[in-house]
């Protein structure tokens, strides 16, 4: 079977295959499923290597369709790349060296999402770019109003047109804030739709709904993790989970020296950040079922600040969410020391 290595990119990828008898092929192709189907429809079953991207999935499912078998690869796994020269690097190169760690073995599997979770991380990714729109209206808004030595009393960012209206505004700058004014309903009323429709998911998610049991944990925040994490199966601890999460410390130790700096932010941005905003919920809250977490966060506070109590409870979040969705089970409030 012949081995090919596809570094892929936006417009033109770079190919190149080994085959069975030694030799080796280079091209570089416009990346769409027709040129791929021009190139390698008619040639034998073939293991082609790829790395995780935005254009892998829709690649790897249009090769796979070829009757080509498709690896797509985890981008971060060093020993992939042993063959390729740090001080040169170029698309031809890269390609080659898949192409390579595919004849080799060296490479370490991305986990593909399922068709489902890959739509909800559409509607997540959508509904996030309204409400980060939103926020920057409003921030660019709260300027100009504090620029004139007046203030908008703090409230939802959904509710900023109503206090708005009780500032006296002076000619120019109520002219300066209507263009942004009047984007505010068309977005409210995107953002609501948003949320009711991850409602009625979570509603139908039996996961899901279990999940925003605990507390500060909604209907998004539940949804988004387990469209991170897809298969819960695939994680063997919540260690783990928060590891690839990006939750977890990063570490540079060497002998006698072990220093631990900030987390090292790997895997999915979305999710992390709404567990982060979970953990900042939960220092404020004052329901009950929070008491143990909030009392937990409020410790390391007092040591450490609350920035870092705040991704200390997003870690520990996702510990507990990923417990419930292994247990099958509903939160339960740890005791309170």
């Amino acid at each position: 079977m012949d081995n090919i290595g596809l570094d892929l990119h936006q417009r033109e990828s770079q190919m190149c295959i080994l085959t069975q008898d030694g030799e080796l092929v280079e091209q570089r192709i416009r990346t769409s499923r027709e040129r791929f189907s021009a190139v390698l429809g008619g040639r034998p079953p073939a293991r082609v290597l790829l790395e995780a991207s935005t254009e892998s999935e829709w690649v790897a499912r249009h090769l796979e369709s070829l009757g080509h078998e498709v690896i797509v690869a985890d981008p971060s796994f060093t020993p992939m790349y042993a063959t390729r020269s740090r001080r040169v690097k170029t698309d031809r190169r890269d390609a080659r060296t898949l192409a390579e760690a595919c004849r080799l073995g060296a490479f370490r599997r991305a986990h593909r999402l399922s068709e489902a979770q890959r739509h909800v991380r559409a509607e997540l990714a959508v509904r996030d770019a309204l409400v980060r729109t939103r926020s920057r209206y409003v921030g660019v808004i709260k300027a100009l109003v504090r620029r004139d030595g007046l203030r908008v009393a703090s409230s939802e960012p959904v509710h900023l047109v109503a206090k708005l209206a009780a500032v006296p505004l002076p000619a120019p700058l109520t002219s300066e804030v209507a263009p942004l004014l009047t984007l505010f309903a068309p977005l409210n009323s995107e953002i609501t739709a948003a949320d009711r429709r991850l409602e009625r998911r979570a509603a139908d998610a039996p996961i899901v709904a279990r999940l925003a049991t605990a507390p500060t944990v909604g209907p998004v925040t539940a949804t988004a993790f387990v469209a991170t994490l897809d298969d819960v199966t695939r994680f063997t601890s919540a260690h783990q989970v928060e590891a690839y999460l990006g939750l977890t410390p990063g570490e540079h130790s060497s002998g006698d020296q072990q220093h631990r700096g900030r987390i090292t932010k790997t895997g999915h941005t979305r999710a992390r950040w709404r567990l982060v905003e979970a953990g900042w919920r939960l220092l404020r809250s004052t329901r009950p079922e929070a008491a143990a977490l909030r009392a937990w966060g409020e410790q390391i506070a007092r040591r450490r600040g609350k920035r870092i109590a705040a991704v200390a409870l997003a870690r520990r979040l996702a510990g507990i969410l990923y417990a419930m969705w292994r247990d099958g089970t509903a939160f339960r409030a740890p005791a309170q020391a």
